[in-house]
């Protein structure tokens, strides 16, 4: 029988993700085979499997610190978000229905036994199962039906440590009133909490830790300090937590628009890494002033962020900066908006657009999502700032429902090669003849420095610098690299030989 471990919340955005990645890299490093799971995960971060399957990029973050590939088992559920009141529904990796949140509450009592088999499958080939928990216990409201927090720790019959952020404020509070709300049996599950994000003298904080380990009865397992980790966010809030990604003074600035519905803006992380890239989120048009290139993301709602665009004079900036000669790339829904037009009708109420007419391109949507690991070479021939960029292998992930028609003022990205480990032939993407604007479906293509660094160095070049000649930055590395960093953190911070034992216990107590 395998060990487990869950991790709770007292609100969203308290470093649950991060701390589950961290359990993982820290289980596996003393050899144990782990796996991350949440059985219900909300975000419009996503990514895909090598057999095309959808599932959150917080748990495929998390198996790649486990050293393990992802599995759509460790997501089962996967809520994105398509508008104020409804969400795309995804069930093991594929698209289930649309439903609006009191139809989902009703429907989440149906996904119980599917959730609890395929936790116990996955549970049946590891070592220790790191579950993760989503907002706060304390949603005294949605209890009845929970399948994601303490109705998710029942099923797993886990044992639940409470991450509090005491960045935010209140921290004593929100562990007290967490704890106080959740039923009796909910509050015998946890085994203890960890104060998280701390910064300052530890000194002032332990009369607080006694005093609430007195009023709870629960120990504080440990206090993390802040740390500038380079590490995936789950969603959209960890955007407007600081002003600058990267370096807050860096030779290349780089804007990337933040759309209401914003999608995968993990494809960015690779360029904020970089050692000469200051990456900024604008959301107000006078913001792209300065800025060496303009990055319109990923959308779960192109033509309603398209509105939204438009509707700020964000079109207008957009164009005026082009006309100006600054480069602008569209990666997936931002591909689509820069082109002609969009023929839609199955992400939003809305079922035509004409887009920003900076790509000879024309989009229709389709009613099946496009979903695959892939991988290619760019052209042969790349003109103006994608020149140094041809004859690249890239790789990375779709995830679409659009199909783009390149017209005759538009030249193909990339010829691509494999889907899902299987020979296809098709074209990704498209750049305009002069070279300054370039748009492609395919997330994670600033993963790899063949690709992202002749860009770079294009965009020195065009400030009157020098290219930087180290071109050995490896993201991947990188990654494993701060992955490191954390669980070497949470050795030195948390008590790691109790959480072990508390594990342990638990498992003694159910056999």
């Amino acid at each position: 029988m395998s060990l487990s471990l869950m991790i709770q919340g007292t609100a969203s955005d308290v470093g649950k993700s991060v701390l589950v990645a961290g359990f993982c890299r820290l289980f596996s490093q003393d050899g144990h085979r782990c796996i991350p799971f949440k059985s219900q995960n909300m975000a419009l971060n996503s990514g895909i499997t090598a057999d095309g399957k959808e599932m959150g990029r917080a748990q495929i973050f998390q198996a790649e610190a486990a050293g393990i590939k992802p599995d759509v088992r460790m997501n089962p559920v996967l809520l994105k978000p398509t508008s104020d009141s409804k969400a795309q529904v995804i069930i093991m990796g594929s698209v289930a229905c649309h439903m609006d949140a009191a139809e989902y509450h009703r429907y989440k009592p149906q996904l119980q036994q599917q959730i609890q088999e395929v936790y116990t499958s996955l549970a049946s080939e590891t070592d220790i199962m790191v579950l993760e928990g989503a907002g706060s216990p304390a949603e005294i409201n949605l209890r009845d039906r929970d399948i994601v927090n303490m109705g998710m720790a029942k099923l797993a019959d886990a044992p639940v440590i409470l991450v509090a952020d005491i960045d935010r404020g209140g921290v004593f509070a929100s562990i007290y009133g967490t704890l106080a709300l959740l039923e009796p049996e909910e509050r015998a599950r946890v085994k203890g909490v960890i104060i998280n994000k701390f910064r300052g003298d530890i000194a002032l904080l332990r009369p607080g830790i006694t005093q609430i380990e007195t009023l709870t009865q629960v120990p504080v397992l440990g206090v993390l300090p802040w740390l500038n980790l380079d590490l995936e966010d789950e969603d959209g809030v960890a955007l407007q937590v600081g002003k600058y990604h990267g370096k807050a003074e860096a030779a290349i600035d780089i804007a990337v628009i933040q759309l209401p519905r914003i999608a995968n803006f993990t494809d960015f992380n690779a360029l904020a890494a970089q050692p000469d890239v200051r990456l900024r989120y604008v959301s107000e048009p006078q913001q792209l002033k300065g800025a060496d290139l303009i990055i319109l993301p990923g959308s779960k709602n192109t033509l309603g962020d398209l509105s939204w665009l438009n509707s700020l004079g964000f079109d207008k900036a957009i164009i005026a900066a082009h006309q100006a000669g600054t480069p602008i790339i569209g990666i997936c829904g931002g591909y689509q908006m820069l082109g002609n037009q969009i023929l839609d009708g199955v992400e939003s109420s809305l079922s035509h657009m004409s887009g920003l007419g900076l790509l000879d391109v024309d989009t229709h949507f389709e009613t099946t999502k496009h979903t695959a690991q892939v991988e290619g070479v760019t052209s042969h021939h790349l003109p103006g700032l994608f020149a140094p960029c041809a004859q690249q292998t890239v790789s990375g992930y779709e995830i679409h429902m659009g199909v783009s028609v390149l017209g005759d003022k538009a030249l193909p990205f990339a010829e691509m090669r494999l889907r899902n480990g299987q020979k296809q032939a098709w074209l990704d993407g498209a750049v305009n003849h002069s070279g300054s604007v370039m748009g492609s479906y395919l997330h994670g293509i600033f993963d790899r420095n063949n690709v992202t660094r002749p860009l770079l160095n294009q965009l020195r070049i065009r400030k009157g610098m020098l290219p930087l000649e180290d071109d050995s930055f490896d993201y991947a590395l990188h990654k494993e690299q701060q992955f490191n960093i954390l669980a070497a953190s949470m050795r030195e911070h948390l008590d790691i030989a109790r959480i072990y034992r508390l594990m342990q216990q638990h498992r003694e107590t159910k056999s």
